[in-house]
Order: structure tokens, then C-alpha cells, then sequence
């Protein structure tokens, strides 16, 4: 048990600097590497693949918490952004997990393995429509709570906190990285939490043996919790020091390694 509790507490430092770092809570990495190491602890194969994604969205909520208030310090969280947001990413991920719930997990394997290179694609090539550091526009209105619920809705189904769409949604509407990236942090909140509850709700009795609710396997979920809270603030620092076409170059790369990492580990 000492060993499982050190790993998942190593898999939160991780997922800690790049919440800051990239706004993304980490769950990309978390979902590739729960997947492959949860089956070790016990969880049944044909289940590991939903309890990676539930179980890396439960953690997201206090690792995006984190994330966003260090943000918020720094006057790079746009909270009207996150006001209009956070109604359609609260009933995207509800729904997005009992889709999930229902999905092979191979066929869920591929989903987040294609998704991550379109997703680093698009940064790639997209260009703000505001110099970086300058103020920039807040974007806000119906539109941005429709793009809400696509966005917790995918989130949902990947086991994400998001940021790999908000951030570049919220770039191609002219808002500097850095604060994309501190909204999208703060817009994690809300896709964690009601993911995290739609895939416990969601999931056949016994889905996991025991230490879970639902989908959600308690022993990942809180490790990587308690040390991505500690890890947070210093990918924020690293935030602040990077440009912003940097910053969308090294997010760009992530998405892509993690995509290789899914698809050989199928």
C-alpha cells in the first residue's frame, strides 16, 4: 500500500506543475498513466480505462483549485470568462460521463489519443488576435456557456479538466496564454467536480472491487490530489516566465507525446 500511495503521489506532482503550467490539471497524463498502472492495483482490466479517466477528473477538482487561485493571485483567472462558462461545463460533464460510462475502453483509448493531436494541432497553427500581455478581450455571453457544455462534455469523456480545449478556444478569441491558461484552470473546478460525481453515479453496481465509489478509485484519486496541490503553484511560476508562443509550442508538444503514449500502450 506504501508503494501505490508514492506512485500516485508522484503522478500528483506532475499533474501539479502542468496544471499550472498549462492549465490542463494534469489529466492527460494522469488518464494515460492511471490506465496502465491501475490493473497493478487490483482494478479489473476491462475497467481501468474509466476508472483512469474517473479517477483523474475526481483529482482535478483540488488540482485545478489550486491552480486557479495561484493564477488568481497573478490577476490571470478572467472570471466573467468563468461565469458564463461554468453553467454549460457543469451539465456537460454530467452528461459527458454517463456517455462515458457506456463506451469500450479501447474505443476511449483511441478517442483521447486522436483528440490530443487535433487538439495540439490547432495550437500549433492558430494565431491570437491580441499581442500576448496586453489585455486583451473578455469574451462572454450565450456562446461562451454553449461552448461550455461541448467542453465538459468531451472533458468528461477523456478525463480532463479541460484546458486542452479552453485554452486554445479562449486564444483564438484574443486572449493572451497566460491568462487562457488561468481561466481554464479555474474552469476545471467545475468540469471535475461534476464529471467526477456523473461517473460514480453513472457506474454499474460493482464496477470497481472495493476503495471506489462508482467509477472513482479513492486511493488515486486522493494521492494525487494532495501532492498536485503542493505542485500547482510552481508550473504557475513557470507559466509567468514563459512567452506566449513558447507556452503554445511546449502545450502543443505535450498533447502530442501523450497521444504516442495511449496509442503504444493499447
Amino acid at each position: 500500500m506504501l508503494g501505490e500511495l508514492v506512485i500516485y503521489l508522484a503522478l500528483g506532482a506532475v499533474a501539479g506543475v502542468l496544471a499550472g503550467l498549462l492549465g490542463v490539471g494534469g489529466g492527460l497524463v494522469l488518464v494515460a498513466a492511471l490506465a496502465w498502472l491501475l490493473p497493478s492495483m487490483g482494478v479489473p482490466v476491462e475497467a481501468a480505462m474509466h476508472a483512469a479517466l474517473a479517477s483523474s477528473l475526481a483529482s482535478i477538482v483540488m488540482t485545478a483549485a489550486a491552480s486557479a487561485r495561484a493564477h488568481a493571485r497573478r490577476g490571470s483567472v478572467l472570471w466573467p470568462v468563468v461565469a458564463w462558462m461554468v453553467p454549460g461545463l457543469l451539465l456537460g460533464g454530467w452528461l459527458g460521463s454517463g456517455v462515458a460510462v457506456r463506451i469500450d475502453g479501447e474505443v476511449l483509448r483511441y478517442f483521447v489519443a486522436g483528440y490530443c493531436v487535433i487538439a495540439a494541432a490547432q495550437l500549433t497553427f492558430s494565431r491570437p488576435r491580441a499581442p500576448d500581455g496586453g489585455p486583451g478581450p473578455v469574451p462572454r455571453g450565450p456562446a461562451m456557456t454553449a461552448a461550455g457544455t461541448g467542453i465538459g462534455a468531451v472533458s468528461a469523456i477523456v478525463g480532463i479538466g479541460g484546458g486542452s480545449m479552453t485554452v486554445p478556444l479562449l486564444i483564438w478569441r484574443g486572449v493572451a496564454p497566460v491568462r487562457a491558461v488561468g481561466t481554464s484552470s479555474a474552469c476545471g473546478v467545475a468540469i471535475g467536480l461534476a464529471s467526477a460525481m456523473g461517473y460514480a453515479a453513472h457506474a454499474p453496481a460493482g464496477a470497481l472491487p472495493e476503495h471506489a465509489i462508482g467509477y472513482v478509485y479513492l486511493p488515486a484519486a486522493i494521492g494525487v490530489a494532495l501532492a498536485s496541490v503542493l505542485a500547482a503553484p510552481y508550473g504557475t511560476q513557470l507559466a509567468h516566465r514563459l512567452s506566449g508562443p513558447v507556452l503554445k509550442r511546449v502545450f502543443a508538444g505535450f498533447l502530442l507525446a501523450v497521444a504516442i503514449a495511449l496509442i503504444a500502450g493499447s
